[in-house]
């Protein structure tokens, strides 16, 4: 669906400016769309109530204004809100509003599918249609905030970068749309709010360390031996645990950023008591503050289930005899296959 117009969220502040003026009109026009497509979240060139009628039919014969929209609401027994949202050119990816007594977390995607192949996760059974452009994650962040500000009258406190798609494989757009989420132009957020959770592509988590990024970093270990993990995750093949190890210092060396481990429990896969010592162990590797262990979600396409609440014990138990600061993580949502693991735009 080209047009040949270009989107006017692709613009920068001077290129508009730039733009205007070449029109002969005053360059305060330029911060007034900024302002509308930035932070007044217009959803089209008609909402820009103080330009004229004219100027307003100029953008719209000259540049795309692609915002997002939500296609299909589920609201979960136990408050979570999962939405889908439809892209412009009628790609579905869906985000989920996570609220608590403290905090309301938005858990946005950054990709139309995935090309990850993770055994345990249902976006990873999806192929990947293409990356989501920084825009069109800002507008899901904007969105579930709408909601939370409607359902529970906050704002989001937290965003996580856990849904469809691999952040680090759509690296210039997720960063960008981080640094539109951040500005005091934009939704003026802070980025210790913002957590990025990857599979683990080492040279990219490098990259990040390079980049001297603000936000706080999350690995889906979920195995903590290389041959499990590559059973289950393949691009452990490419980027295994001692790759992943040296990228998380070099991360931690470079910013000083809090690292989290994820960890999904599998029932007699990765629950043993040799597993949670192969844990600690990596765990002693990385100045990590924090490991999730989560529960399983089940989804249909694979075979694995959830251990039973004493195995859970006994390996949070162990975690915590070592001193590994573990937390385990009940998921929310599953009633409405909102929670971790679960997200392919199912039919409602």
């Amino acid at each position: 669906m080209d047009t040949g117009k270009k989107n006017i969220r692709h613009l920068t502040l001077s290129e508009l400016e730039q733009y205007f003026e070449g029109l002969g009109e005053k360059k305060f026009r330029a911060r007034q769309v900024y302002e509308w497509i930035w932070q007044r979240h217009a959803a089209g060139f008609e909402a820009m109530t103080n330009l004229s009628k004219d100027l307003r039919q100029l953008l719209e014969d000259n540049f795309t204004l692609p915002a997002l929209r939500v296609d299909a609401t589920q609201y979960s027994a136990d408050g979570t809100i999962k939405s889908r949202f439809r892209t412009i050119d009628n790609h579905l990816v869906e985000g989920v509003l996570i609220p608590t007594d403290e905090r309301k977390t938005a858990c946005v995607s950054s990709q139309i599918g995935c090309s990850l192949s993770c055994k345990f996760c249902a976006t990873g059974y999806m192929q990947r249609k293409r990356n989501l452009d920084y825009d069109e994650i800002y507008d899901e962040v904007v969105l579930i905030n709408q909601q939370s500000e409607r359902v529970y009258e906050k704002k989001l406190s937290n965003i996580v970068f856990m849904g469809m798609g691999e952040p680090l494989l759509n690296y210039r757009n997720v960063l960008k749309a981080i640094e539109r989420i951040t500005a005091p132009d934009g939704l003026g957020m802070s980025p210790r709010r913002i957590t990025v959770s990857t599979a683990g592509v080492a040279k990219m988590i490098r990259q990040l360390g390079d980049d001297k990024v603000r936000f706080k970093l999350a690995l889906s270990l979920h195995a903590a031996n290389d041959v499990k993990r590559n059973e289950i995750m393949p691009i452990n093949e490419t980027n295994n645990i001692k790759a992943l190890v040296e990228a998380l210092n070099y991360f931690y060396k470079q910013t000083g950023n809090e690292i989290t481990f994820e960890y999904i429990l599998f029932k007699d896969f990765n629950d043993s008591r040799q597993d949670a010592d192969e844990l600690v162990k990596i765990y002693r590797q990385v100045p990590a503050d924090l490991v999730n262990i989560i529960e399983y979600n089940p989804i249909e396409a694979a075979l694995f289930s959830k251990p039973d609440d004493q195995a859970i014990d006994r390996f949070m138990q162990h975690l915590e005899n070592n001193r590994v600061n573990a937390r385990l993580r009940r998921s929310r949502g599953k009633d409405i296959d909102a929670a971790c693991g679960q997200l392919a735009n199912k039919d409602h």
